[in-house]
């Protein structure tokens, strides 16, 4: 877990410092890749707890 912490932050140190520079068109696709890194990483924790979510509004309402 702390391997994988590391790296995120260097990758977003890395993203950061690549984002500085005065390359325009660049930059937009950098944009672009780290939108779609944050979607994914949104999927992903939904499929994980999504279905503990459910269960937990399944016991809730059961219980009203």
């Amino acid at each position: 877990m702390n391997s994988a912490l590391v790296s995120m932050v260097a990758f977003i140190a890395g993203v950061k410092n690549r984002l500085t520079r005065e390359e325009k068109g660049a930059t937009m696709v950098e944009y672009g890749i780290m939108v779609a890194f944050i979607a994914v990483l949104v999927m992903a924790a939904v499929i994980i707890l999504g279905p503990q979510i459910a269960a937990l509004f399944t016991s809730v309402s059961a219980k009203l």
